[in-house]
Formats: C-alpha cells, structure tokens, sequence
C-alpha cells in the first residue's frame, strides 16, 4: 500500500493542486491512501522547520510530501515539494493534474476559508464546555499521587461534566510536575477536561470552585523538635494569609477550600479564614476524617470487627493537636456478640464496650501516637489516609451521602457549644443537599466542655505565636 502524507499552507496555490492531484490519485487506485495537513500560515514556518528538524529533511516550501512505509506515524521518507510530487504520480502512476492557475488560487482560498471556520468551531465547542475548576496545592506530595485517580470521578462530583485540575507547587520542580501532569493525563478519566502546572502565585486559585491544600512541609532542618515546630509554624503564618487573600480575589465565592495533613491544620484554616473575608466560613473546612477511621480501626479491633462495621465516630477538638475521641453516637454493626441482626442492623458501642478506661484513655492515646509513628517512620503524612479522608469529606460535600451520616470537621465556631468564637475546631456535623450543619444532638458535659475550653485556649495560644514569630521575622 502506497501512503503519503501532503501538508501544506491553507492559502498555498500548490498546496490546492497537489491536494486535488492526491484526492484523483486515492479515486483510480484502490492501494493509494493520503493524509493531508492544513497549516495557517502564520503557523506554517515554525512548523516547517519543527518537521524538517525531527525527519533530518532540508524543505523550504510549501507543499512537503513524504511517504510512509509504515501507517501514520512510522518512519517517513521525503519526496519533496510540489514539483516531485507531480513528477512522482507521472512517473509511476501515469496521472498528472492539468488545473488552471486561477482554478489553484480558488480552491487555496476555499481552503483557508475551510480552515478558519473549522477553527471557529471547536472554539465554540470549547467554549461551550464549563469545567469545574480544582485546585490542588502541594501537589507534588504523595498524597496527591493516592487523591487524583478517585477525585477525578462522577462518584465525587456527580453532576459535573468536565474537570480543569491545576497542580500548584511553590518552588517545586517544573519538570516533576510536568510528570504527574503526562501521568494523569494518561490515566484518561473521563471527567479530566485538562491539566495546567504552576510553581509560583501568578495564576493561583483563579475560577476555583475546589481548593485542596495539602501538606507543605512534611520534615525540617531544626536540631530540635520545638524549633522544628516553630520554624514551621512561622512559614505557615507567612504564607497561608498570603493564600487566603488570593482565594478571596480570585477564586468562586462558592468554593470549597479543604485543609488536611499533620502540621497546624485548624490555624491553617483560620489562617485563610481571616484573609478571605468576602468569602462565606462555611466554604473552609479542615478534616478530622484520618483520626475518625484510626479510631474506627482500633475499636474495630477490639470488638473483632471490619472497620467499616464502626460508625459515628466523633473527633472534637484541635485535629492536629489535642483532640478527644467520643463515642457517645458510634455505632457497631455484625458484632459476634448475643444479639445479632441482619446486616442493617446496628447497636451502640458504649453498650458492648464495657471497658471504660480503654476508651477515655487508652484509645485516644494510641490514636495520636499512630498518627506520629507513620509521620517519623516516612517524614511525611500518611498519603493514602489523607487521600481518603479527603474523598470522605467531598462526596457528602457534594451530595453524595446518607441523611444520617455523621462526619467531624475542623469549621469555624460560631459559639457552637458554648465555646469561643472565631476558632477552627473539629465538632460533628451532617450533610444534606450539599450543606452541612453542624450536629447539636449531642451531649457536651462537664468534663468535655473543659477539655474543649482548654483546646480554644491552645488555638488562640497557637495563632497569636505565629503571628508573633512572623512579625519578628
């Protein structure tokens, strides 16, 4: 089978001839196959020498003809210009083309026309397509990695039809991104509409109906464990702000800005919070879904359960410092104790768990010292509970939940519970059409009122040390 390739300037006389020659060629001979080229003009030179540069040809010219002795994109072998490519169909084929130089400068000009409004269209068409917009910042942390695959997906934007993702990450390697760019591109979700790298400011957050912010800085240079803490807690009050203006100016006023990871996530939150003032609160959440499933797991072990038998399981408090695991509305179902039900069927976990001192002491105990344990042993969060946690939070976020379903969240308190205002902190909330509210059937008693006096107390402390540190920068 004989194959050629013809391309060429949309407005090229000789391009017209050939073109034709070529169609008249592909009618009379059942072998003979062409794939054509249409080029602006202002396109063609840089093309052109793009072309000649891969192939190792010489061409100056519009047309350039080459035949390939494979199908399309195999290797290649020049022909030439319009002249060989005459020469070439009289030579072997017996066939040359007789058209007039006016009827060549008609069809030229019928082509750019074609060209231009083909142009038009898929611009139209492009148009016509509104992506959601989401924004992940620290991309190149592991997590990100775990998240996009799943994100990505109907399961957790259901009634979205196509997705912009932009991958941010200050100081980052332009070619690492360019990778996880290639990476995700060739995973071909249906829902990606496209993917755009950013290492600085410039272009952050615009038209963001989504922001994920990630885990920044996972390990440090400092000898000491405080001054670790606290070089980090300065460069977190320097930048998040920074963030929060950004998010105020350029993002959706209906976005949804979502916090995780290990480092001072409820004063990253407020952080933002605070400089987004034209922004509603309810749109920044940070998430305490990682220590909701620790402790799923640890009293899924000891009931001798599945995890996911676990439900309800409250996290109150600072997510990234002093919390309090509450188990007043969790719930365990397929218990091998003395009543049994179907699948559906539940029973409350204060009621099979007898042992008092496990779960007010020891569980939230072992609960924190799991979470340092993964960050010490990898220098990082751990990437696949935050990936999961995030996706636990935008699926019910997004409308896809149980009326019943009870999720922690760090939120901006309001004096919910007698507690302060003007603090992030993790509390149980519910979910319906897409909102959530903050869950007050439950019981806050003495002892966890003072625990979370204390806590508000420890954020406020947190914030105004940043801000001290900051300024003494």
């Amino acid at each position: 089978m004989a194959k050629f390739v013809l391309a060429g300037r949309t407005d090229c006389p000789h391009y017209a001839k050939a073109e034709l020659l070529a169609d008249k060629l592909q009618e009379c001979l059942p072998n003979f196959r062409i794939h054509k080229i249409s080029i602006l003009p202002d396109q063609w030179k840089e093309w052109l020498e793009d072309t000649c540069k891969r192939n190792g040809w010489n061409h100056e010219r519009s047309p350039l003809v080459w035949r390939e002795l494979v199908f399309q994109g195999g290797k290649g072998m020049l022909l030439g210009g319009f002249s060989d490519f005459m020469e070439h169909c009289q030579d072997y084929y017996n066939i040359t083309s007789d058209m007039t130089t006016e009827i060549m400068l008609s069809v030229a000009a019928e082509n750019y026309e074609t060209k231009m409004k083909s142009i038009e269209e898929e611009q139209h068409r492009v148009s016509l397509i509104k992506p959601l917009h989401v924004w992940i910042c620290s991309a190149l942390s592991p997590t990100c990695r775990f998240l996009i695959p799943d994100l990505l997906s109907a399961e957790v934007f259901p009634h979205v039809s196509a997705i912009s993702l932009h991958l941010l990450h200050l100081e980052g390697e332009e070619d690492e991104l360019e990778e996880l760019k290639m990476e995700t591109e060739d995973l071909a979700l249906p829902l990606l509409h496209q993917v755009t790298t950013h290492t600085d400011l410039k272009e952050a957050f615009k038209a963001a109906d989504v922001i994920l912010l990630l885990e920044e800085w996972w390990c440090n240079d400092g000898d000491e464990e405080n001054e670790e803490k606290r070089n980090i807690l300065t460069k977190i009050s320097d930048r998040y702000p920074e963030y929060g203006q950004l998010i105020d100016a350029r993002a959706n006023k209906k976005v949804k800005v979502i916090v995780s990871g290990d480092s001072f996530v409820n004063l990253r939150c407020s952080l933002l919070l605070d400089n987004a003032r034209s922004i509603d609160s309810g749109r920044f959440v940070t998430m305490a879904t990682q220590l909701e499933n620790e402790a799923r797991a640890m009293i899924a072990k000891k009931l001798k359960v599945r995890t996911a038998d676990v439900t309800h399981v409250i996290v109150w408090g600072n997510i990234s410092g002093s919390f309090y695991i509450d188990l007043q509305r969790a719930q365990v179902s397929n218990y091998a104790g003395a009543i049994r039900g179907p699948a559906f069927f539940s029973q409350p976990v204060l009621k099979i768990l007898h042992d008092r001192k496990w779960f007010k002491t020891d569980l939230q105990e072992a609960v924190g010292r799991q979470r340092a344990a993964v960050a010490s042993k990898t220098c990082r969060t751990a990437a696949t509970t935050e990936a999961n946690g995030i996706l636990s939070v935008l699926k019910p976020w997004n409308g896809n939940s149980g009326p019943d379903e009870v999720v922690s969240l760090g939120v901006l308190c309001k004096g919910y519970f007698n507690l302060p205002d003007g603090i992030v902190l993790s509390v149980p909330v519910t979910f319906k059409d897409g909102e959530w509210s903050v869950l007050f059937d439950v019981t806050v008693g003495e002892e966890l009122q003072e625990r979370l006096q204390l806590i508000a107390s420890e954020l406020r402390q947190e914030k105004e040390r940043g801000a001290e540190d900051n300024h003494n920068c």
